[in-house]
């Protein structure tokens, strides 16, 4: 019996075709949709590389996130290296690149044993793309302080809420230490997240979602990562207008 011809969308929806077109497309025209697109499909293996590492090794003052922070780099190198003419599967090419690039950064840990761990490197990082050197009269410093408060208080919000998971991920299970209104604001927050230009959007469910570091976001993006840094703070304080008339709206 002659085996049915796979045509139209079906072309589309089956996995490994659908992945093949996203390399010729990444590959052909430099298409950053594809870059995060194929990140997004194997960072799940990369988490689960670097939980394997992290209870093999568990290193002195280290933290399941920098094993994690090594494995997203190593699944962008190999994305950038993988030459999909090859025939090899990628998740056998970014299987020996991710481990690897465990296994480099463990040691580096091992050797630098006071290294800051991943939590203050992220919150470091937040607060330089916040914070605007400038001079000026005590009103802007105010301003300024209130401005780098409000967009630690969104980071604050968007993490754990499953930006990549779509507009309704935000976390509604009852918590003790949250009220009603925060949570809701939450939700107000990841569908303000979609409406955002693409790249700051990226950013926000890159750095927030998966705890990239802006330098890692840099590499998915090919941008400088001050750009990413700038491009950071524009989207939080994009975020903070629309919040706040969405509650200007809502309390009239």
């Amino acid at each position: 019996m002659r085996a049915k011809r796979t045509t139209g969308m079906d072309l589309v929806v089956r996995p490994p075709r659908f992945e093949a077109s996203l390399w010729r497309r990444l590959r052909a025209d430099n298409d950053s949709d594809c870059r995060e697109t194929l990140f997004n499909r194997y960072v799940g293996l990369a988490r689960a590389i670097a939980a394997t590492h992290y209870f093999r090794r568990r290193i002195k003052r280290s933290e399941r996130t920098d094993f994690e922070q090594f494995a997203f780099e190593g699944l962008l190198q190999a994305i950038d290296r993988f030459d999909p003419l090859l025939g090899v599967p990628f998740s056998a090419f970014a299987r020996r690149r991710i481990s690897g690039n465990i296994s480099e950064g463990a040691a580096l840990m091992s050797e630098m044993d006071a290294q800051i761990s991943h939590r203050h490197r992220v919150e470091r990082e937040r607060v330089r793309s916040l914070v605007r050197h400038q001079g000026g009269p005590p009103e802007d410093a105010l301003a300024a302080l209130s401005g780098l408060a409000m967009g630690l208080a969104l980071g604050l919000m968007l993490e754990g809420t499953g930006l990549m998971s779509g507009d309704d991920a935000a976390d509604s299970r009852p918590n003790p230490y949250e009220s009603l209104e925060w949570r809701q604001l939450q939700k107000k927050l990841v569908r303000e997240v979609v409406r955002l230009p693409e790249k700051e959007a990226v950013i926000i469910r890159q750095h927030y979602d998966n705890g990239l570091r802006f330098a890692q976001i840099a590499a998915l993006l090919e941008l400088s990562p001050g750009r990413v840094s700038q491009l950071h703070r524009a989207a939080l304080e994009r975020l903070r207008k629309r919040i706040g008339a969405l509650s200007e709206r809502d309390h009239r």
